[in-house]
């Protein structure tokens, strides 16, 4: 007999906030590449490592598609875009007369740009110290939602560390590499042409460290890994941790709870570009839709129908309640990143 699924109510996201709250919720949504059941598809490949394949004790193969942080990376600038009005806008402007959003910025609030900027740099400075001896968000919701929302740490300043509270990760079980090789012919003999001669040609042509070779001028033949072929499926897991939430504190608590239920609700339900990287272009599977659950204090799971529709709504009430903070454009300072550099050195 099948689970029923439970309706998802404004009052139910609510009580996620509560003491006696659920631990978190959970989505396990399959995955397809553009190319069906069965196509090769490329993972990222990393300095020195290549791919990245896990073997099991049982022998299966897992790669990782996407981590953590790449996954965090594609969900953050909807709040930049579609979902603007729901965030401060921050803006560091460059001498150069470029502008960069800080939901740009690999380490949010952490990040080198920021403590670049000495205005803003104060105010992070200070979001982080409330955080740290006090538990208090407050400062921080109002600076820098997002870094509560996919976590921060002030690796190079205080050490505060800001958990995840949406934790997005795409693997691929039971995998096996594929080779592949080619051949690069250049579209004129360039000996013939006297750029070179015929003995440096011989010397060069199927040389990859040979300079000819690199910049174009000889036949280069090249072989490696050619993707994966995924038998045991392509699973996106996605968690919004309601423990970590709640311990959020500020002088009204339960709003800034909900402001920021609200903004990880979004981030987790907004339907995800779906090109990852070159080789990589995936959606989800039609046939085999994901299910969104509740997972309770006991273990007990429960089936919700939780929507981006849903989420948004929630969204936009929160931050009306809790009111979204200002935003605004500060100066990079050059003597400020080069005083930072020295720390660094030093």
């Amino acid at each position: 007999m099948m689970a029923e699924t439970q309706a998802v109510t404004k009052e139910l996201l609510d009580s996620f906030v509560s003491d006696s709250g659920p631990v978190a919720l959970h989505l396990r949504q399959k995955m397809l590449p553009v190319e069906g059941e069965g196509g090769v598809i490329f993972p990222p490949t990393y300095a020195n490592i290549g791919y990245v394949i896990d073997d099991l004790s049982d022998g299966t193969k897992v790669a990782q598609m996407d981590s953590v942080g790449s996954q965090a990376n594609r969900m953050e600038p909807l709040f930049k875009e579609r979902y603007k009005d729901l965030v401060p806008q921050v803006d560091i402007k460059l001498e150069n007369g470029r502008t960069v959003s800080m939901l740009d910025a690999g380490h949010r609030l952490g990040d080198a740009l920021v403590r670049s900027t000495r205005e803003l740099s104060d105010e992070a400075r200070k979001a982080f110290a409330a955080f740290d001896k006090e538990g208090d968000a407050e400062p921080m919701a109002k600076l820098a939602p997002t870094s509560l929302v996919f976590g921060a740490w002030d690796s190079r300043d205080s050490q505060t560390k800001l958990p995840r509270l949406v934790n997005s990760v795409i693997r691929a079980w039971d995998v096996d590499k594929i080779s592949r090789a080619a051949t690069y012919i250049p579209p004129v003999d360039y000996a013939e042409l006297e750029v070179f001669d015929e003995k440096e040609k011989e010397k060069a042509e199927g040389n990859s460290k040979s300079p000819l070779a690199q910049r174009g001028f000889v036949h280069n033949p090249a072989d490696g890994v050619g993707g994966i072929v995924v038998r045991g499926g392509i699973y996106r897991d996605v968690t919004v941790n309601l423990v970590a939430l709640r311990h959020l504190k500020g002088d009204n608590a339960e709003a800034l709870q909900r402001y920021i239920l609200g903004l990880a609700l979004i981030s987790a339900t907004d339907p995800q570009d779906g090109f990852l990287r070159q080789g990589c272009l995936i959606t989800p599977d039609f046939d085999e839709p994901g299910t969104w659950q509740q997972i309770n204090r006991n273990g007990q799971r429960i089936d919700l129908d939780l929507s981006l529709e849903i989420a948004e709504g929630y969204a936009r009430e929160a931050a009306r309640e809790f009111g979204v903070g200002e935003g605004g454009i500060y100066e990079f300072d050059k003597k400020l990143a080069k005083q930072d550099v020295a720390k660094k050195d030093k």
